[in-house]
């Protein structure tokens, strides 16, 4: 672990505009001593950064050479927008099928179209970020539960798997949805589609990516790639075996490009770029927030929507495609001990100065050998380890998450986003739709008053019935907090005279509820019952102010406590207390 940076006050609370572009601020404080780290970081960096560029263009369904641009410009210009100063951006697996999913059936196989409709894809997803940073919607990601989270990206690692197979086993098929594509995948094995030279070394790459990928400057991949890349040339494994390699990359770097769509584009453009852009920052927030605390520092997570944002922007812009954080990449950087994110940039230009100087390396890159590049980082992806700590201590959590995974695995990566964000309403709504309830009761030798289901011995006062609610009141529960408080009236051992609900766990109150216990008080006035409310907030008392119910119980029937609440009903009914 690194030690924290030492940085001062102002640059963390910078004032006005420049808080927006924390790339100045930390060149303004940038320190000498940092200088080798960060250019021996971005040396080791670029490393890694070309390959899986080139692979995960592939897997998105675009040219190689866009791989590498997606890679270039999203660093340098998160380096002037990105508030973490080792985070790591580019190409990224999580999103490829996302990608592929909209430009493999606009596209039609056309290389043009493709640039052109993922192009589209990053603008649409950093004009989301953008938007929803500076508006301060940086929150949002945590509305998406853990297990939510493992079972969206566990179908997301499975798809990326995959759609990777046809590769490594060197065939195509018409992808119709990850599980229908796994069936069609073994009708070609069994049709003797396979060219099994070019799996073999696609399998190898695989096993030497996994073997020492522990090894983090030993650079898994190039070492990998190099390999599979020599092999394929030396032996004429594409003339002689017909293993499907790379071929030329383009030389030169990206240029402004405007990508013109056609109108029927517009709206999977639109789904596909939002989708992403959801996605991209769930991961980056999770990782920039990780890193933060390992480098002693903070992250705003609004300004890291405004420099996600603004990468995706640029790479739209420049012939890339949808970008994130790297889960991969990053550790390399923080491994070979980046300072700041002049560590990407080094990485930037050590790519640019690659495909300007010496695009023919690539030529004989095995497909195979790209696919196993991206499989290794779909494999990195599954979580199970805590998915098991999930189903031991709240199984239905487990089983939400597979859930989620199905959705993915059965409708394909941007289906699985709705239903992930479908799930995690419904989880947030349950709790609250279908709360925890409880009678009170005064335990012998313990402060305060608590569930009589958890104290069966509490004492409870004849005539008084106090009631807690553990949820917010709104439409989809009012009905049953009326029922529910009916049902104690009638289980109690002794007529009642008065309620009194400990609202201490009610934070809100919406019209429908307000209603409803305006009805509930005037039933309960029908049998002479009293009903009032302990510890209920004064935001929540607002609202009933608002809502003309506070005037019509009286303010005498809100008591600032239960215990007040208590005191006040055994002297208007003249009860000695302990009765």
């Amino acid at each position: 672990m690194q030690p924290p940076i030492s940085i001062d006050q102002a640059a963390l609370n910078p004032p006005g505009w420049a808080k927006w572009v924390p790339g100045l601020q930390m060149l303004r404080d940038y320190q000498v001593n940092w200088l080798g780290n960060d250019i021996v970081a971005g040396i080791v960096l670029s490393t890694m950064l070309v390959p899986v560029g080139i692979a995960y263009a592939v897997a998105s369904g675009v040219p190689a050479i866009n791989g590498l641009y997606a890679t270039i410009i999203p660093l340098i210009v998160y380096a002037l927008f990105g508030p973490s100063r080792i985070l790591v951006l580019g190409p990224d697996s999580s999103l490829a099928p996302i990608i592929l999913g909209v430009v493999l059936p606009l596209s039609l196989g056309d290389p043009g179209r493709a640039i052109m409709i993922s192009s589209a894809m990053a603008i649409v997803a950093g004009g989301v970020c953008i938007v929803a940073g500076l508006a301060r919607l940086g929150f949002i990601t945590e509305l998406l539960s853990k297990p939510i989270r493992y079972g969206y990206m566990n179908g997301i690692a499975l798809a990326v798997l995959i759609s990777q197979l046809p590769k490594l086993f060197g065939f195509s098929i018409e992808s119709t949805g990850p599980l229908r594509d796994l069936w069609a995948i073994g009708e070609a094995i069994v049709a003797g589609k396979a060219n099994w030279p070019g799996t073999a070394l696609g399998g190898g790459t695989l096993l030497v990516i996994l073997v020492l990928k522990a090894h983090k400057r030993m650079g898994a991949i190039l070492v990998a790639v190099i390999a599979a890349t020599f092999i394929a040339g030396w032996f004429d494994l594409s003339e002689k075996f017909g293993v499907k390699v790379l071929g030329p990359v383009p030389q030169g770097l990206p240029g402004f490009s405007i990508p013109w769509l056609q109108p029927s584009d517009i709206l999977p453009i639109l789904m596909g770029g939002f989708a992403v852009a959801i996605v991209a920052f769930a991961d980056t927030s999770v990782l920039s927030r990780t890193y933060a605390i390992k480098t002693g520092t903070r992250v705003d997570p609004n300004q890291e929507m405004v420099g996600l944002g603004a990468a995706n922007l640029a790479a739209g812009f420049f012939q890339g495609f949808p970008i994130s954080s790297s889960s991969s990449r990053t550790p390399v950087a923080e491994s070979a001990g980046a300072k700041t994110q002049l560590t990407g940039l080094v990485g930037a230009l050590v790519v640019a100065l690659v495909i300007v100087v010496a695009p023919m390396l690539f030529k004989d890159l095995p497909n195979s050998a790209l696919a196993a590049v991206v499989i290794a980082a779909a494999i990195g992806l599954f979580e199970f380890g805590d998915l098991v700590r999930i189903f031991r201590i709240q199984n239905w959590e487990f089983w939400l998450s597979i859930v989620c995974t199905a959705g993915v695995a059965v409708f394909g990566a941007i289906t699985g986003i709705g239903i992930a964000i479908v799930l995690a309403v419904i989880e947030f709504l349950w709790d609250g739709w279908r709360p925890h309830w409880a009678v009170l009761g005064k335990p012998k030798d313990v402060d305060g008053y608590h569930d009589m289901t958890r104290y069966p011995d509490a004492q409870r006062i004849a005539g008084l019935l106090l009631f807690r609610w553990d949820a917010p009141l709104f439409f989809a529960n009012a009905e049953l907090f009326n029922q529910r408080i009916q049902d104690a009236i009638a289980a109690s051992p002794t007529p009642v005279r008065r309620v009194v609900v400990a609202a201490a766990p009610i934070t809100s109150i919406d019209v429908t509820s307000a209603d409803s216990l305006a009805d509930l008080d005037e039933m309960l006035k029908a049998d002479q019952v009293d009903l009032w409310f302990a510890e209920l907030k004064d935001p929540v008392k607002d609202k009933l102010k608002r809502f003309g119910l506070f005037g019509l119980l009286g303010e005498d029937r809100f008591a600032p406590t239960v215990e007040s609440a208590v005191g006040r009903y055994l002297r208007d009914y003249n009860i000695q207390a302990g009765a």
